[in-house]
């Protein structure tokens, strides 16, 4: 079947709207190509999981995340899947997103011109570049 796939739609709309404050900061920051001219999006579906924001043409998922993300299995299921299909992730914690972002957006850029290109994995910062795994 051709067209949109509206659960799928409607899944990434109702997320859209329970975004937390470093959520919507954000994309503040990010929407409209305000970052060097490169286009994000909000929760983009792929396959069975959505990205809090992905910029297609770099093909990366940046990721906001809570305590409760700490050592999470599905995450790393979500990432394995997400790298295996090509995309880089890189993950960073609501807290690093509200009291540093400069830094943050600093090190969305660096992935996007290809500065950044090893995988990280530091307490406020993990990055995985596609092909890269996370470890098990």
């Amino acid at each position: 079947m051709r067209g949109p796939k509206l659960d799928t739609t409607n899944r990434a709309r109702a997320l859209r709207q329970s975004d937390n404050e470093s959520e919507a900061r954000l994309w503040y920051e990010l929407r409209g190509r305000r970052l060097s001219g490169h286009k994000f999006v909000r929760q983009l579906p792929i396959g069975p999981y959505f990205a809090d924001f992905a910029c297609r043409q770099q093909r990366l998922v940046v990721e906001v995340d809570g305590s409760q993300h700490a050592g999470n299995e599905w995450d790393k299921r979500r990432d394995d899947f997400m790298i295996v299909n090509g995309w880089s992730i890189v993950r960073f914690w609501n807290v690093e997103v509200l009291t540093e972002m400069p830094s943050v957006l600093d090190t969305i850029l660096a992935i996007c011109e290809g500065r950044l290109n090893e995988r990280v994995e530091e307490r406020d910062l993990r990055f995985f570049p596609a092909g890269k795994r996370p470890s098990p």
